[in-house]
């Protein structure tokens, strides 16, 4: 089969496509049939060696969908899955840059006759984690407001959705109009430009100068200083996403009794992911979980992927297709 590897760590210029045996599922395992791959900003952490949770050699991706093609044997006699099942991962034993991905049962989950495979792709972090974030972490409950930064990429656009459909009052910022256009399609009831020098301005008018409850933040190094101004008294900032290191003011998390909340979806023990994926599956069956699909590519182009999901304008999810 195809798949794409990484002998060294280093720039999108490691991504290769080689030809690799075909796995075949062990005990509570399945074996998927890749139609469509998920390409995350962790992806190419990983690749650039950043975290060290992968030997080289390796193929890259935890998020895939597709098709059950093989069943291994079970430990209790009974699987959910069966051959020709469409399916989504949040994580694969070998890597879901490929044409066929192994995976432990427990990380595949059942994708609705409604959502494509493109879409499925789009799932396993950025749905979960925009989750997590929000309901876990950050306890969002209706009647608050919550501030998505980032809210046309994949977490921020999971993450809009999420808050409308539990009743948030949702402010998104994007850096471009396509991007702008794509948050209030999504369901904010306010978009700012994060480029404009008096977002922030705009944002204490909005909400009366109270400033708001939840700070989803993708870019912590950039924003989190001014997060700590734009809190409500109570208000949390989740921070999701980091680059390098940040100054704050202390003081202003006191006269808020504000709570910085880091979190990462790989800290998730199993109760809180059976529950994410539980929310994500009733989600998209009753149509208030729209995955938007920013691009596809085919697989050999996984080095292009990787630069693109760096790149400032987010619009989407980048999905590779095998």
């Amino acid at each position: 089969m195809k798949a794409i590897r990484v002998t060294a760590h280093g720039g999108p210029e490691v991504l290769k496509l080689e030809d690799v045996p075909q796995p075949s599922p062990a005990t509570d395992q399945l074996l998927v049939r890749i139609q469509a791959a998920g390409v995350n900003p962790v992806d190419t952490y990983i690749r650039a060696g950043a975290y060290s949770i992968s030997n080289l050699p390796y193929t890259p991706g935890f998020d895939a969908a597709g098709v059950v093609e093989a069943v291994g044997p079970t430990a209790s006699g009974v699987s959910r899955f069966k051959k020709g099942d469409r399916v989504y991962t949040s994580a694969t034993v070998g890597g879901s840059y490929a044409e066929y991905a192994l995976c432990n049962a427990q990380t595949v989950h059942p994708l609705p006759g409604n959502i494509s495979f493109p879409q499925g792709a789009s799932l396993g972090i950025p749905y979960a984690t925009a989750y997590r974030a929000l309901f876990q972490k950050a306890h969002a409950q209706p009647g608050e407001s919550v501030l998505v930064h980032g809210a046309s990429g994949g977490v921020g656009t999971a993450a809009v959705q999420w808050a409308r459909a539990a009743g948030l009052t949702v402010i998104g910022t994007s850096g471009s109009a396509e991007g702008q256009k794509l948050v209030k399609e999504n369901g904010a009831h306010h978009v700012l430009s994060h480029r404009s020098e008096d977002y922030t301005q705009e944002l204490m008018q909005l909400t009366g100068n109270r400033g708001v409850d939840v700070i989803l933040e993708m870019l912590a190094n950039v924003n989190l200083g001014k997060d700590l101004s734009l809190l409500a008294k109570f208000g949390r900032v989740i921070v999701i996403g980091s680059r390098a290191k940040v100054e704050i003011l202390p003081r202003d998390t006191m006269s808020r009794d504000a709570s910085i909340i880091g979190m990462t979806l790989f800290n998730a023990p199993p109760a809180e992911l059976q529950s994410i994926h539980a929310a994500i599956y009733a989600g998209l069956e009753n149509e208030t979980l729209r995955p938007v699909i920013g691009k596809e590519l085919p697989l050999a182009e996984a080095a292009q992927a990787h630069v693109a999901v760096m790149e400032p304008g987010a619009y989407g999810k980048i999905v590779l297709v095998p």
